[in-house]
Formats: C-alpha cells, sequence, structure tokens
C-alpha cells in the first residue's frame, strides 16, 4: 500500500471509478491528518468506500491481482511449503498452484521485492503476488498452520541450506511424490537406466524442481527431529525404502514410488556437489544444513546396485560433543582417571571398539575440553567429521599421497602439543604415532579389537616392537553404545535367573536382594521401542609396572586382562551391569551390544 514515484494516488483512482466523492476524500486527508493510517484504510472506516473495491483498486494501482481470503480456499499443502516463521515474517501465505505451474501469493505488501525474491527462493517456483488484508492473512496463516504443523521452505541449492524449524506429516509425502510424477519427472526414471541416453542438464532441471526439493528435505528434517544418526535411501524393485537408524537401530520410515528414486538421488548428489551424471561408481560428498539454529553436516555415499544408486547419509551432529565429556557416560571413578590422562604432556590414548561404538564422539569431547589457546591441536583424519574452531584438522587424501603417516611426519614440525590420528591402520602410521608420543606429544588414535587388552596384542600382531608399546601407550580405552531406558515409559522387570547369573550377577546374594531392575513398555514419546537416546559402556586400561612387564614378555590378552582386573579395571560387561543396576538400561540391551561380559 506505499506510494511509488510516477504512480497514481489511490484516493484519485477510488473518485474516478466513481467510489468516493471529491467531499469525501477532503473529509479522509482531514482526518489523516490526525492519524497515522493510511489515507484507503481512513476511507474505509468512515464508511464511504467498501472493502473490496478499495482493495482491487489498490491492486491495479500496484500492477497485482486481489484476493479476498475470507472466499477463497487456501490449499494447506501449498501453504506449508514455507514455515509459519516465514508467513508471519512477510504476513503472506502460499494459496494454491496457478497457471504454468505459478504459485499464487496472498501478501499484505505484493511489492516487496525483497520477500518476493526469498518467496520465490523458497519455492522454487514462479511466485505470482496477489493484494489482501493484511489481517485476514495473519488469521489464515494461524487457521492453516493449526491443522497441521508448517514444512520449512528452505533454501536451494548445491551445498545445503536452511531448514525450516517446522514440519508436516510423512502423510503428505504422497501427494509431493504425485506432484513429482505431474511435473514430468517419470521420464527421467524411466531414462535412468541407460546411461547413453541421460541428458545431464535434464537431470539437473528435475533435481530442481519444487516438490523433489521438498521431499529431500522432510527426509533430512524428519531424520534430524527423530535423532537419527543415518538415512538409508534405497531403490526397491517396487518403491524407494527409507531407513533412519535411531539409537543404533535402522527403523523403516515410509516408502516412497519407484519414479521418485532418480530425481531424490539427483537432488541429494546435487547437494553434496557430486557427478549427478556418473551413476556406475560410488561417489561421496558433504551437504551442510542449518536447521532449528543449529548446524549439521552430512556425509554422503552413494554406490551402484542392481536396482539404481542407493545413499546413505551420516547426520554428524555437533551437539554430541558438546554435551561434555563428563556426559558420555563414564563413571565417576573413570572421570577422574580420564581427567588425569589428559592432562600428561607425552603419552598415547587408544580408543577401541567396532564401528559405530562412539569411539569418534569419546576423542573429539576429549578435544573439545582440553582445546584452549594455549595448545596446539593437530588432527589427521578420513573424513574430517566434526570441524572444531581452534583446531587444524586435515583431511587423508591417498590420490594425492596424503596418507596417515605421510601426515605425521609433516605434523612433527608443527610444533604440536596434541595429535589425533583418525585411526592406526598399518606398521609405518603405528610407528610414527609412537615416535611422537615419545618425544612429548600426547597422541590419540583408534583401533578397531574388541576390549581394551586386546589392543596390546593387536599393535604387536602388526609389527610393532612391544618395548615400544610399553613405553609409549598410557591407556587403552574400549567401548559400546547402549539404548537408554525411556524415561517416560520405563518400569520395574525381573530378568530371568540365567540372564543374571550369566553376567555375573547372583540375585540371591544378601546385598543384591533390593536392587530392582527396569525395562521399557514403549510409547509414543520413544516410538514404541522402550528407549530413547544412548549411553556409553566404557573400559579402561592404564598401565603400571606390571602390565609393562607383560607386554614386553609378548603376553597374551588374557594375561594382561588378569593383571589390569587386579590393578582395578572395570570390564565392559561390569560397567553395563552397574547401568543397568542404576536403571539406566536393562539386561536385554547388555546382551545385545557387550560381547565380552566378564
Amino acid at each position: 500500500m506505499r506510494r511509488s514515484r510516477g504512480r497514481k494516488l489511490i484516493g484519485q483512482m477510488l473518485i474516478e471509478k466513481g467510489h468516493i466523492t471529491d467531499e469525501q476524500l477532503e473529509q479522509a486527508l482531514a482526518a489523516q491528518e490526525q492519524s497515522t493510517q493510511r489515507i484507503g484504510e481512513i476511507l474505509m472506516d468512515l464508511g464511504f468506500v467498501a472493502e473490496e473495491p478499495l482493495y482491487q483498486t489498490l491492486a491495479e494501482q500496484m500492477n497485482v491481482g486481489y484476493i479476498n481470503l475470507e472466499k477463497t480456499a487456501v490449499d494447506p499443502n501449498v501453504a506449508t511449503l514455507i514455515s509459519q516463521d516465514v508467513a508471519k515474517r512477510y504476513t503472506a501465505i502460499p494459496v494454491d498452484r496457478g497457471e504454468l505451474g505459478r504459485i499464487r501469493v496472498a501478501m499484505a505488501e505484493p511489492t516487496d521485492v525483497i520477500a518476493l525474491d526469498d518467496l520465490k527462493m523458497r519455492l522454487q517456483v514462479t511466485v505470482e503476488p496477489l493484494l489482501a488484508r493484511s489481517d485476514v492473512i495473519d488469521s489464515t496463516i494461524e487457521k492453516v498452520y493449526a491443522g497441521a504443523p508448517a514444512g520449512g521452505g528452505g533454501a536451494r541449492g548445491g551445498g545445503g541450506g536452511a531448514l525450516g524449524a517446522a514440519d508436516f506429516g510423512m502423510s503428505d509425502m504422497a501427494e509431493l511424490a504425485q506432484s513429482v510424477r505431474d511435473s514430468g519427472m517419470l521420464a527421467a526414471e524411466e531414462d535412468a537406466g541407460d546411461e547413453s541416453r541421460i541428458d545431464t542438464d535434464r537431470i539437473a532441471d528435475v533435481a530442481d524442481e519444487a516438490p523433489i526439493i521438498r521431499i529431500a528435505k522432510v527426509v533430512i528434517q524428519r531424520a534430524i527431529q527423530e535423532r537419527g544418526s543415518d538415512i538409508h535411501v534405497e531403490p526397491g524393485r517396487e518403491g524407494v525404502r527409507i531407513r533412519y537408524r535411531i539409537d543404533g537401530v535402522l527403523h523403516e520410515i515410509l516408502t516412497l514410488p519407484k519414479y521418485v528414486h532418480a530425481p531424490l538421488i539427483s537432488r541429494l548428489k546435487i547437494m553434496a556437489n557430486m557427478n549427478i551424471a556418473e551413476r556406475r561408481v560410488p561417489q561421496d560428498g558433504r551437504i551442510h544444513i542449518r536447521h532449528a539454529g543449529e548446524d549439521f553436516d552430512l556425509r554422503v555415499s552413494t554406490i551402484p546396485t542392481t536396482l539404481g544408486e542407493k545413499c546413505v547419509m551420516r547426520i554428524l551432529d555437533k551437539r554430541g560433543i558438546m554435551l561434555g565429556l563428563e556426559n558420555l557416560g563414564f563413571s565417576p571413578e573413570m572421570m577422574v582417571t580420564m581427567d588425569h590422562l589428559i592432562s600428561q604432556p607425552n603419552g598415547m590414548i587408544l580408543s577401541t571398539g567396532p564401528t559405530g561404538s562412539g569411539k569418534t564422539t569419546t576423542q573429539y569431547s576429549v578435544l573439545n575440553k582440553i582445546n584452549d589457546v594455549e595448545t596446539n591441536i593437530i588432527t589427521i583424519e578420513d573424513p574430517v567429521e566434526y570441524q572444531i574452531d581452534g583446531i587444524s584438522q586435515v583431511h587423508v587424501n591417498r590420490k594425492a599421497g596424503l596418507t596417515f603417516a605421510i601426515a605425521l611426519k609433516y605434523f612433527l614440525r608443527q610444533d604440536p602439543d596434541i595429535i589425533l590420528v583418525g585411526e592406526i591402520r598399518d606398521l609405518e602410521t603405528s610407528e610414527i604415532a609412537i615416535q611422537a608420543a615419545l618425544t612429548g606429544h600426547l597422541v590419540l588414535s583408534t583401533l578397531h579389537t574388541n576390549d581394551a587388552p586386546s589392543t596390546v596384542t593387536r599393535m604387536i600382531d602388526m609389527g610393532v616392537e612391544p618395548f615400544l608399546i610399553a613405553s609409549s601407550v598410557i591407556a587403552s580405552v574400549s567401548q559400546r553404545l547402549a539404548r537408554k531406558l525411556c524415561s517416560n515409559c520405563k518400569e520395574p522387570t525381573q530378568p530371568s535367573r540365567d540372564q543374571l547369573l550369566g553376567l555375573g550377577f547372583d540375585p540371591d546374594a544378601p546385598e543384591n536382594r533390593d536392587i530392582v531392575f527396569y525395562t521399557g513398555r514403549g510409547c509414543p514419546a520413544c516410538r514404541n521401542t522402550g528407549y530413547k537416546g544412548r549411553i556409553g559402556i566404557y573400559e579402561m586400561m592404564t598401565m603400571n609396572t606390571e602390565i609393562r612387564e607383560l607386554i614386553v614378555k609378548r603376553a597374551s590378552a588374557d594375561q594382561i586382562k588378569e593383571a589390569a582386573l587386579a590393578n582395578g579395571m572395570i570390564t565392559l560387561g561390569m560397567d553395563a551391569l552397574r547401568k543397568a543396576m542404576e536403571g539406566i538400561t536393562d539386561i536385554d540391551e547388555i546382551l545385545r551390544v557387550v560381547s565380552t561380559v566378564r
């Protein structure tokens, strides 16, 4: 409703159309001198002009159309293509789809160029602005978004973008999938299997259509909301299966029609800056997004299968490492020992456990705790998962000749205090890491072993001299991740006697008779699994004189473990049982995740 130079005055236009008289305009102008209202609003308040002709004339003045939202049905599936916050910010709401695929948007200020550009970017189509009353837009926004949470339109593009804080139900995916079919993407899916027919420009255009952008972003957004760690997009014979790994277990979330597969994979590859025309070899990429005020990185991997490309995205959530080392699951005694270990000026601390056991989170939490301006920290990783300010992080690049071993050699010239080696995989890397630990550096690294004592024998099997291990390694920490019981539905239970005895717990012992174990009943808060969140199960072996002597003598893992137990080591099984006795997890979960329980 703002005046523009060269534009006819609204009062004069109303007079020319016969809606008001000169005298009525004079009265309205006199009243405006005592008011902050616009002339059109004053004319309507004085009863000189009705709403419909006033707004039709205003729309004509702005060279846009007019819409009466009180008489027009708003399509909620179109409206929620932008979030409620965005709608309120611009006093604008998408109404429906117009001609040529355009989206009609009711706006209080349809000439606001900044708002129009932002809405066009979020909706990914041409926007047709329509003038509407601001108070009616506000009430319509409340009605539309009250029925179902709104989706965030998000920013377009390669390298990710902002995801809206709100969400809409997965059931709405069916309509989005139909939009994919209606927009001509089915042909792209039919061509996908024939490499000779692939048109790269066409694929890019297909993947930039609004429906497929919305599907991709809802899949990612919902995974973050569900606390997922991985997203699996898997082609099948009849459809595309979407699964999330939540608390270490895969859950099938929905199945999309087969024709959505190629556009969806192409969209994800565009976001990850990958080659969308290459479908025959595995590819890796990365997506950075911002959701609900938090930054997330997604590590993207695609592989060719007989039914098409499969895509898996690992969600790297910095919130996990920002929780603090003390909140990962270490017992108070272990926490005291860990604080002592990470304050050492030199030596090697090894984290062990299978893939997905939380080793990276533990090590980054250590780095986060000791990261300050007085400490020079350098990491070599494959790949760099979490980017932390104040730490120099290097990514392995084997094609360019940058391996763990080569990087470590140059690290020693960078005046480091602490070095993190993503993984010790071979003799050369282990020997240079040990040399760094022996020459005044604290070194953190990982190995794949079942328990802490086996770390020593694993390094000896690599070819490392036992005396070097005994001189450099100051601790080995083995770990697993166990699901925590849902606090909303956990209830007392009585595990079987055989289960308890197998874990070294005697239910008949006087000191154990009052201990209550729990299990999760299942409720909507935990997706009826009985579990919500995860906690670390730890086994920490610190070096002493006896253990070092056994290492030099090439003692077996069992002999080293016996000495460690005598030194007060708590095994994985002991720590897991303690957490079950405290009601944090249950016996079934312990048996699932801990292979060695004594």
